[in-house]
């Protein structure tokens, strides 16, 4: 392991997610024995980028990330040179995530990072997909595991058969947010027998979901020169980061830094307007008006009010390192994004990821992307209407729903008697 902020490094024991005899925030990162990666094929699911994750052991009912060269889209946008990393379900593709998320590729990352003398019951906090990742992989490798999740996002968490006793749910009651979702979870983490999860600071969960850029780059031979993407936490633009200096040191690839083109649903845009302000620091904003802000966006997922930005190591290092730019994107532009990668690639996609095609299309339409640019575009969810439609459904209900601003010992006394 390795300290951004210090360069230090440090032996790997385990649950690591800060630097050891540091004071100051920073990520840490895993170094890897193999400097060049060898891709396995894609019976491995997503542990074919083992040699690049820090796991422990492999868990059954995995799926990597697919890219293709997109031919309808492209067309439509004038592109040469599109490459669509596609994480969902579309079988007929090779991607078979039954979540429709690329939140599985943090899920079996992390759990994969848990050893069987683990005890500790895992305590995840989400706006919804990561939640409904974790709670199918859990189920299925009997871990426990305890999410936290606001009450008005509960419809995320459907699966395709009941969900295993182990994991449990558990809300801030609705008109909350993600934030008081974080809150409720840190709550419960600070117990004992519980274990947070660490979100960003978990390096499991970005080289999860550096998978995407891993599975770009190896197909199509060389390290893109923009990589588009809708953020919340903005976690996955770091881990593309991480990777694209992984395959740089890899040496087959080239050696250029792409450009991080993420972006954020209108009128919630913390992340822009930090960045915009060239600021490292979040600027303040208003309780109030950010859980208005989040009520109005399509993209819930994207409504992180205290993404990893201005940690060492974080979004805005990455941006400063890479170069790119936050963009915006409205919900009738992603309304119109979804409907023309449906009709123009075949298949549907979540709202983030129309987020992030809809600024794909304005960079076009304005000159940022040239038609001949290699061009890498990050669909984070997709196929969910596809597997809903050919499957029955079955949704989490939660055990508690708690305040927004609950009482500390009330939480922990309720929590308590749930894992009895």
């Amino acid at each position: 392991m390795k300290s951004f902020k210090t360069g230090k490094e440090f032996k790997d024991e385990g649950w690591m997610l800060d630097a050891p005899g540091e004071a100051e925030p920073t990520l840490i990162r895993a170094i890897y024995d193999k400097k060049q990666i060898d891709v396995k094929d894609d019976s491995w699911g997503l542990y074919k980028f083992a040699d690049w994750l820090p796991i422990g052991r492999m868990l059954e009912g995995s799926s990597a990330p697919v890219t293709y060269k997109s031919e309808g889209l492209a067309k439509e946008l004038g592109l040469e040179n599109l490459w669509i990393t596609f994480s969902g379900y579309w079988p007929e593709k090779g991607t078979n995530m039954k979540t429709a998320s690329f939140k599985e590729t943090e899920a079996y990352s992390v759990c994969g990072r848990m050893t069987e003398d683990m005890k500790q019951t895992l305590v995840v906090a989400s706006a919804g997909n990561t939640s409904r990742a974790f709670a199918r992989v859990c189920s299925e490798n009997n871990i426990p595991l305890l999410i936290c999740v606001p009450e008005d996002n509960i419809g995320a968490l459907w699966f395709d058969a009941p969900i295993n006793d182990c994991v449990k749910l558990i809300c801030s009651k609705s008109g909350s947010d993600y934030f008081d979702a974080i809150h409720l979870s840190n709550i419960v983490a600070g117990m004992e027998g519980f274990v947070a999860e660490g979100g960003a600071k978990n390096v499991a969960r970005r080289d999860g979901m550096a998978t995407t850029m891993l599975s770009a780059t190896t197909t199509i031979g060389e390290i893109p020169d923009y990589y588009f993407q809708a953020i919340g936490s903005g976690t996955g633009a770091i881990a593309a980061w991480e990777a694209n200096l992984r395959l740089i040191e890899d040496g087959r690839f080239g050696n250029k830094k792409m450009k991080l083109m993420v972006s954020q649903n209108t009128p919630f845009t913390p992340i822009h307007d930090a960045w915009k302000a060239d600021s490292r620091a979040m600027l303040s904003l208003d309780d109030n008006l950010a859980r208005e802000q989040v009520e109005a966006i399509v993209a819930k997922v994207l409504s992180n009010r205290k993404p990893p930005y201005p940690i060492a190591g974080g979004l805005f290092d990455a941006m400063k390192d890479a170069g790119g730019e936050v963009l915006l994107a409205s919900n009738e532009q992603a309304a119109h994004a979804g409907e023309l990668f449906l009709k123009t690639e075949g298949n549907d996609i979540h709202p983030a990821s129309a987020i992030a095609t809809a600024t794909l299309i304005e960079a076009v339409k304005d000159g940022t992307v040239k038609k001949d640019d290699l061009i890498m575009l990050n669909i984070t969810g997709g196929g969910e209407e596809k597997f809903k439609a050919e499957n029955e459904l079955f949704y989490l209900k939660p055990e508690i729903v708690f305040d927004i601003n609950p009482n500390e010992e009330e939480v922990k006394q309720k929590v308590e008697k749930l894992f009895l």
